[in-house]
């Protein structure tokens, strides 16, 4: 009983003794000033995907990252005003099917008929390979995709402002990320927030 007691009492005071600082590495990253690192995280890289990277690398990284922060923009929204009841007019198919019938969320892919799936995944793969990517070689950064086509008043801007302008857009694609997957897993754990909840 007195060593049970004993122990107890050693456990309970190595609770307060001063434990090893951890040491930070002093090396510096090529890529801590890049877009991106910014407050209050800086630098992020916690999977060491940049570790011992070369610029190319990086860009490739920052172009991925870009394209699913639009996209998991776009699917953030479209769940949000899906889920609120706005949905295209008219039909889905030659049965008849509309576009209201059709269930929010995952239970939608299995409602969908298989040749409008086969559509979408052929209008995507056609946007991958044809339109989203930089076809004429005048991008000025990895993401843009304006080919000497669109410009929406970007060449007006001064270099401070494409830099927050591009440093919004990335971003505001980081938080949708993190969004439509809390959406996604919310839908499969059944909760019951307001328009999450509702299907």
């Amino acid at each position: 009983m007195k060593t049970a007691i004993l122990a107890s009492l050693i456990a309970a005071a190595s609770a307060f003794a001063p434990s090893k600082v951890a040491q930070t590495s002093t090396a510096l990253n090529a890529f801590e000033s890049e877009l991106g690192a910014q407050p209050p995280l800086g630098f992020f890289d916690p999977l060491g995907l940049l570790d011992d990277a070369d610029q190319e690398r990086f860009d490739r990284l920052r172009y991925v990252e870009i394209k699913h922060g639009r996209i998991a923009q776009l699917a953030f929204l479209g769940n949000i005003i899906t889920r609120a009841g706005v949905h295209l007019p008219g039909t889905i198919d030659k049965a008849g099917t509309t576009f209201d019938s059709i269930p929010d969320g995952y239970a939608a892919i299995q409602a969908i008929p298989g040749a409008g799936l086969t559509q979408i995944i052929l209008f995507v793969g056609f946007l991958e390979l044809g339109v989203m990517k930089d076809v004429t070689g005048e991008a000025e950064f990895p993401g843009d995709f304006r080919n000497g086509f669109l410009d929406f008043g970007w060449d007006s801007f001064d270099e401070e402002t494409k830099l927050s302008k591009r440093a919004i857009e990335l971003n505001q694609g980081r938080a949708a990320m993190m969004g439509i997957l809390g959406l996604m897993v919310h839908e499969q754990l059944g909760g019951e927030l307001p328009i999450v909840g509702q299907m």
